[in-house]
């Protein structure tokens, strides 16, 4: 089939272009399209005339979405809104890379899709908003969430460890109270291409399986990586941030199981096959 994906330049763009080759894929990122244009998205989806919309473009860094209020708004929510109604005009199957993010972070389990959202951050909101007007605008659409993503070239938590890791220095403080489930963006691409065979819509996760903390991720990043240097655990009020951390970032892949499509790697899995494959990142 034919695929466009909007922010083909980024981290996970990058990886479904590069691993959903048996389909025809055309990238298209902020140089070719402002996606806070309507006029301009609708002219690039009509030209391209795509089966399928992986709407990967957004603004991700979270603490300049805290201060950039005006700008996540505009990428995130409008600029999803945008594609959303293009791909309606132009009857395009739409799927929107969202986040957890969109959840308060205080659950005691993982989060799964039916689950009450409670952005804390100006990233969240903007990309539940996102969503909204996504579901709104485009009747076959699907969002599917991801969390703790990382893949070659970067930049993620694993590209930042791999270079501390490799320098000398005193002990690292890793935060040790926020727990969320590591996935690779390989693991996303071959999440997504079962999911571009079937017809869900709504909202589905899409996160590797097991869940670990910042400090045990690090663990396993130093132990496959031979790095030496020291760490030690921290809380998160010892490692504050502009922008408020979910406490509890787990997601459970439930409309996956539900739709007997194959699971997730296990995120210790995940994790040595990409260092394996980039051991720089």
């Amino acid at each position: 089939m034919k695929i466009l994906i909007t922010g083909a330049e980024g981290m996970l763009g990058r990886t479904l272009i590069r691993r959903l080759s048996d389909h025809t894929c055309q990238g298209t990122d902020l140089g070719d399209c402002d996606i806070t244009r309507a006029d301009d998205v609708d002219a690039l989806v009509g030209a391209a005339q795509p089966d399928v919309v992986i709407h990967a473009a957004a603004m991700t860094a979270v603490d300049d979405c805290q201060t950039q209020t005006e700008l996540a708004f505009a990428v995130n929510a409008t600029g999803s809104g945008n594609v959303a109604a293009a791909c309606e005009r132009h009857g395009a199957r739409l799927i929107g890379i969202s986040t957890d993010y969109v959840f308060s972070g205080d659950l005691d389990r993982p989060y799964h899709e039916a689950d009450e959202t409670g952005p804390q951050t100006v990233y969240g909101r903007s990309k539940l908003e996102g969503e909204r007007l996504i579901q709104g605008r485009c009747s076959n659409s699907l969002i599917v969430r991801v969390a703790w993503l990382y893949g070659p070239g970067g930049p993620s938590f694993v590209h930042t460890m791999l270079r501390l890791g490799g320098q000398e220095g005193d002990p690292l403080n890793v935060v040790d109270d926020q727990i969320g489930n590591p996935t690779s963006t390989d693991a996303v691409a071959g999440g997504m291409a079962h999911v571009l065979s079937s017809e869900i819509t709504g909202v589905m996760h899409l996160t590797c399986e097991g869940e670990t903390s910042w400090h045990g991720l690090t663990q396993e990043i130093f132990r496959l990586a031979g790095l030496s240097r020291s760490f030690q655990p921290c809380t998160t009020d010892q490692f504050p941030r502009p922008a408020p951390r979910p406490a509890n970032s787990r997601l459970d892949n439930r409309v996956l199981a539900e739709h007997s499509l194959p699971p997730m790697p296990d995120w210790r899995q995940a994790l040595a096959a990409f260092l394996q494959e980039n051991p720089h990142g």
